[in-house]
């Protein structure tokens, strides 16, 4: 949990560092607005990320379970920058599944962390082997960082796709029909 009283104190010193007068009108509550965005920004921090997984449910099939296109916000541990995408996600499974709603949540509070995206990448595909027990698993990732869309590089373009396999998908020919399967 954030210690919201100590990032309004930060940010009000952060304004007063830049130049600005943290008491002027239209800046008095931006203290108070970061400390609520850093609350959410930051709410998967200590958080089990397989709990988000709860119950299992039987399986009649083990076939590939894929759910593509799972929206998240995350924080770059580098420049405390959001970076935004989307996460595809593909297990194998043995005997058991997961309800497809509990994916998005495990996203979620993995991407809930100050975090760089190669990390989100893993920690979602450790997640999943960890807590499902499963044959394979892999989970790709597109985002845009918005420390390279406004400052340095200054391309508002480029994403950056990042792709972490496990188990029985960690041979790139056992993977290739997944990622054909994502990429459609």
């Amino acid at each position: 949990m954030v210690d919201r009283q100590r990032i309004r104190d930060a940010v009000t010193e952060l304004i007063s560092a830049i130049g600005e007068d943290p008491n002027r009108a239209d800046l008095a509550a931006t203290p108070e607005k970061v400390a609520d965005a850093y609350a959410v920004f930051f709410s998967g921090v200590g958080e089990d990320p397989t709990s988000a997984l709860g119950e299992t449910i039987p399986a009649e099939h083990n076939e590939v379970v894929i759910l593509k296109d799972i929206e998240f916000v995350s924080m770059c541990e580098h420049h405390l920058l959001p970076f935004t995408g989307v996460a595809h996600i593909a297990y194998l499974p043995t005997d058991r599944v997961v309800g497809l709603g509990r994916l998005p949540k495990l996203v979620e509070i993995v991407a809930h962390r100050p975090q760089l995206q190669e990390n989100l990448t893993a920690q979602i595909a450790d997640a999943l082997e960890q807590g499902l027990s499963t044959r394979g698993v892999v989970v790709v990732i597109e985002a845009r960082h918005h420390c390279v869309v406004s400052r340095g590089a200054r391309q508002p373009e480029a994403n950056t796709v990042t792709m972490a396999a496990r188990g029985a998908y960690a041979e790139p020919v056992a993977r290739a029909e997944v990622m054909a399967l994502i990429s459609k």
